[in-house]
C-alpha cells in the first residue's frame, strides 16, 4: 500500500468521532493490506512504531525538508524498512546516522505524510485507534468473534501478531493460542462505576475487594522457577526477591497468579505510590532497597494451577482456590448483595488508606486486555479548581484545536505553581471555545506550547496527588479529567498550593463525586 493513501486513510480514522464508524474504517482498512504489511499498519494505526529508533522532537526539527515532495512514492514496506534500518545503527556516530536516515525519508515524503511519520516518531499519533478498538475492527474484518480475538490477545501478548494471523489465515489460526507458562498475558481491565449502587445495578451479587494503589504484576511459576512481569509484559523478576519468596513457598507445582505489590509504613498503611513504583523499577543493588523499602504482594486472581488453565472458570470458583494458595496475602474480599454492606466495605479500604473498592461479577471469566462491566472500580475523587497557565495543540483528531491545559495552584505571594496537564474529559464543544479563548489571552509560543494570562479557572476532578520532582511544588496531579470551566471564579479564587498539599498529606476531607479510575 501507497504511505500517501495509508495516511490519509489514518486521518479519515482520526476524523472519525463514533466508536462504530471508527471500527468500521479501520475494518475497511485492513482488508486492503497485503499480508506483509499488517504488523506495520495495525502498529501504525494504534500509533507505534515497531521499532526503537531512539528519535523524538529535536531530531525531527533538525530534519524536517524545507519543502516537502511533489508526489507520493512511498510504500508502507519502504518507511518500515527505513525505520529498521535507523533502529539497526549503532556505535560511534549512530545517533548523528538516525538523523541523516530520518532526513532521507522526511525528504521524500509529501505534506500529509510527513505529518504520519513525525507523529509516529513522537508517538503523539492518536487517531482514537487503541487496542480495544482494533480488536473489533479485527473482527469486523476477518468476521471473527471479537472474544475470539481478544482471548487470542488476551494469551499471546501481541495484537500485531494476532490480527496478522486473522487476517491472513482465518479462523482457525487462532485455535492453538494457549496459556503459557512463563509468557505473560495482557491483564484484565475494569470499567468505572460511579458508586456501589450503580455496581449492583449490572450484578446482582458483587464481589468486592480492596483497590490498592500498588503496581499490578503477573507471578508465574514452575517448579522452583519464578518469573515476575510488570503490567505492560515486561520482566521485572530482579526487582520483587519478596514476591519470588513468596511464590515459591505456595503448595503449588505450577501458577500463574494476578495481584498488585505496594510498600507499607510501619502503620500498615500503603506509603505514596511512587515511593512503591521507584522500589519496583530497581535493579541494581536490590537487596539494599528492599532493606530500606520492603514490598508487599496481595494476590486477587489466579489464572493457572497444577497445569489446569483457569481463566475459564468463573471467578467464584478463580478465587476459592487462590483463597487455599494464597491464603492471607490474598486482598480482603466480601461477597454481598447489601449496597449498604457495599458502602461500609468502601468506607474500611478508606480508612486503611486505599483507593477504593473494586466489585466483580462471581460469575465472570477472566477477559484479560478488556475492559468490560464484569470489574467494576470505585473510588472517591477530588475536585480542584486550577488555573490554566498555557495550553499545547493538539494532534490527530485535534489537530487544530488548543488541547493539553497545563494546571496551577494559587502560592499566595508567587503566582501560580504548575501541578501537571490534562487533556482528558473535555468535548469537542470545550475544545472549540477554548481554543478561541486562548487565543485571545495568548502571552507567547514556545513550540506547540501556547502561553495565556492566568486568569481562567478551570474545576477537575482526579484520583489523588502524588510527590513529583517534576514541578516546583514537589506534587503533581493524578488522572486529572475537566469537569467545567468556571468563568464565575476568578484566578484569586482558585485552590492554593497548601490545599493541594493538604491533599496529599491525607490532611483534606474528600470532597467531589465518587470518580473511578
Amino acid at each position: 500500500m501507497q504511505l500517501a493513501e495509508f495516511a490519509a486513510d489514518s486521518r479519515r480514522v482520526a476524523s472519525t468521532s463514533s466508536r462504530l464508524g471508527k471500527i468500521e474504517r479501520l475494518a475497511e482498512l485492513l482488508r486492503r493490506l497485503k499480508p506483509e504489511e499488517i504488523p506495520i499498519g495495525v502498529s501504525y494505526l494504534t500509533g507505534q512504531l515497531r521499532q526503537k529508533v531512539g528519535l523524538g522532537g529535536a531530531a525531527l526539527r533538525q530534519t524536517r525538508p524545507v519543502a516537502p515532495a511533489d508526489a507520493p512514492t512511498l510504500t508502507l514496506m519502504d518507511v518500515d524498512a527505513a525505520f529498521q534500518t535507523m533502529a539497526e545503527t549503532s556505535g560511534k556516530g549512530s545517533a548523528t546516522g538516525r538523523r541523516k536516515r530520518l532526513a532521507d525519508l522526511l525528504a521524500r515524503c509529501t505534506e500529509e505524510e510527513i505529518a504520519l511519520v513525525s507523529n509516529l516518531v513522537t508517538g503523539e499519533l492518536r487517531q482514537g485507534a487503541l487496542e480495544g478498538i482494533m480488536v473489533e475492527a479485527v473482527a469486523a474484518a476477518t468476521q471473527i468473534p471479537a472474544p475470539e480475538i481478544r482471548r487470542a490477545v488476551m494469551l499471546s501478548g501481541d495484537l500485531h501478531e494476532v490480527a496478522s494471523r486473522a487476517l491472513s489465515e482465518g479462523r482457525a489460526a487462532l485455535t492453538g493460542y494457549r496459556l503459557e507458562l512463563f509468557r505473560p498475558m495482557q491483564p484484565m481491565l475494569a470499567s468505572p462505576a460511579e458508586d456501589a449502587g450503580a455496581a449492583f445495578e449490572r450484578m446482582d451479587l458483587a464481589l468486592l475487594e480492596y483497590k490498592l494503589d500498588g503496581v499490578r504484576f503477573q507471578a508465574h511459576r514452575e517448579g522452583q522457577e519464578v518469573r515476575v512481569f510488570s503490567r505492560r509484559l515486561n520482566d521485572v523478576t530482579i526487582s520483587v526477591p519478596e514476591l519470588v519468596e513468596m511464590v515459591l513457598a505456595m503448595p503449588a507445582r505450577s501458577a500463574v497468579l494476578d495481584g498488585e505489590i505496594l510498600a507499607l509504613g510501619s502503620n500498615g498503611r500503603p506509603r505514596p505510590f511512587q515511593e512503591t513504583m521507584g522500589r519496583f523499577g530497581r535493579k541494581i543493588r536490590v537487596d539494599e532497597a528492599r532493606r530500606a523499602l520492603p514490598l508487599t504482594p496481595f494476590f486477587f486472581d489466579l489464572l493457572h494451577l497444577d497445569g489446569e488453565d483457569l481463566i475459564d472458570r468463573p471467578a467464584r470458583e478463580r478465587y476459592e482456590a487462590l483463597r487455599q494458595l494464597a491464603g492471607s496475602q490474598m486482598i480482603p474480599q466480601l461477597e454481598t448483595a447489601d449496597p449498604k454492606e457495599a458502602e461500609a466495605f468502601l468506607e474500611r479500604s478508606l480508612t486503611a488508606g486505599h483507593e477504593g473498592i473494586m466489585a466483580k461479577d462471581p460469575e465472570s471469566l477472566y477477559e484479560a486486555g478488556h475492559r468490560g462491566f464484569s470489574w467494576l472500580k470505585i473510588k472517591p475523587a477530588h475536585t480542584l479548581d486550577l488555573v490554566v497557565l498555557a495550553v499545547e495543540w493538539g494532534s490527530g483528531r485535534r489537530r487544530g484545536w488548543l488541547s493539553n491545559i497545563h494546571l496551577g495552584a494559587r502560592d499566595p505571594g508567587r503566582g501560580f505553581v504548575m501541578l501537571g496537564k490534562t487533556f482528558k474529559g473535555m468535548t469537542d464543544e470545550m475544545l472549540a471555545w477554548q481554543t478561541r479563548r486562548f487565543q485571545e489571552i495568548k502571552t507567547g509560543e514556545s513550540g506547540h506550547v501556547v502561553h495565556v494570562q492566568p486568569v481562567v479557572v478551570c474545576e477537575l476532578t482526579f484520583g489523588d496527588i502524588q510527590q513529583s520532582p517534576r514541578y516546583p511544588a514537589g506534587m503533581a496531579l493524578r488522572f486529572a479529567r475537566v469537569k467545567r470551566y468556571r468563568p464565575d471564579k476568578t484566578a484569586e479564587e482558585a485552590d492554593t498550593v497548601e490545599t493541594v498539599r493538604a491533599i496529599l498529606e491525607g490532611r483534606a476531607e474528600r470532597r467531589g463525586p465518587f470518580l473511578a479510575r
